[in-house]
């Protein structure tokens, strides 16, 4: 399976989505689309992980720096639609609390 990196912004809002595996291989190329994000006039920053079927720590090490980014920039760093192999991921360094993580929500759950 191939990676992919989408960016759309909205009312000050960016949001990246990525699909596929988040490993050594393309963490360059998204670390470089979450610099551009991240220095843009955007309040909130949101990485969609709900197509992310990995990751491994160099992807870890991305986010961090995304996260430091966006703090001195003074904007919001989310993190979307986290699947359980992203939360083990960030729960292997200890940083899971360490990011403002939004649930992946299942539809089943959406009825109840």
């Amino acid at each position: 399976m191939g990676f992919s990196i989408k960016t759309r912004e909205k009312e000050n809002i960016a949001v990246i989505e990525l699909q596929g595996e988040l490993d050594m291989d393309v963490s360059p190329d998204f670390r470089d689309k979450l610099l551009l994000v991240c220095t843009k006039n955007n309040k909130e920053v949101i990485v969609d992980f709900s197509r992310v079927s990995f990751m491994d720590s160099s992807g870890v090490a991305t986010l961090v720096e995304g996260l430091k980014w966006s703090k001195k920039e003074g904007k919001l760093f989310i993190l979307k639609n986290v699947g359980a192999n992203v939360i083990n991921s960030l729960s292997l360094t200890k940083l899971e609390t360490v990011f403002n993580i939004i649930p992946q929500v299942h539809k089943s759950e959406c009825f109840h």
